[in-house]
Parts: structure tokens; C-alpha cells; sequence
């Protein structure tokens, strides 16, 4: 299996991993979405709370030559540990949601 297809099934999994838990309250679920076309990568809450429509994007991701851009990261320990945890080198994450002169401060892919 070459890295790109790799680094997408890593990504899935995890997505799942998150799309199974259920806020504790309201009528919410929690819908991956997978583009595989177009490399796109995210989880959405959606659902309603005491009367109010809910519709979060908890995650969203990109593969761009061969790297992971993590775009935004809704997730309170932060989805970025556990791709590490499942054998994605931190060379290969970008911390997109961090402008660029930012990301040079952490231990992560510049781009």
C-alpha cells in the first residue's frame, strides 16, 4: 500500500473511532464524511439541542502530497495525537490551522 492510501485509512479510522461516541445530550449524531477524490476529511455534529438546530464541523482534514493538513481539530485531545499513535510521522502533519510562520514553533510540518 503506497503512503497516500496509507495515510487515508489511518484517517478513516480514526474519524470512525470519534463517530461512534454520542453527546450526552440532545438529539445529535455524528456523520463522517469521506471524499476520497478529492482527499477531503471530516466529521460534522448534527442534530438539535433544547430547540436549537446543531451543526459543528468537529473535524476536517486534507491529504496534499502525501501529507496530512489538518485543518481544523474539534476534538478535545486533539484527533493529531492519535494519527501519530497509529504511525504517521509528525514530519508529515501540517498544523494548518496555525498560519505558516506559526507552525515553525512546533514540532510539525512547516507545509
Amino acid at each position: 500500500m503506497d503512503t497516500q492510501t496509507t495515510y487515508r485509512e489511518i484517517i478513516k479510522q480514526v474519524i470512525l473511532k470519534y463517530a461512534q461516541f454520542r453527546p450526552s445530550h440532545g438529539d445529535i449524531r455524528l456523520d463522517p464524511i469521506f471524499d476520497e477524490t478529492r482527499e477531503h476529511y471530516g466529521l460534522m455534529q448534527v442534530g438539535w439541542s433544547q430547540g436549537k438546530r446543531i451543526r459543528v464541523n468537529l473535524i476536517y482534514i486534507t491529504i496534499k502530497n502525501n501529507k496530512i493538513y489538518i485543518e481544523y481539530d474539534g476534538i478535545e485531545t486533539g484527533i493529531t495525537t492519535d494519527l501519530v499513535n497509529a504511525g504517521i510521522p509528525k514530519e508529515n502533519i501540517v498544523l494548518a490551522f496555525y498560519p505558516p510562520e506559526m507552525r515553525q514553533q512546533t514540532e510539525f510540518a512547516v507545509n
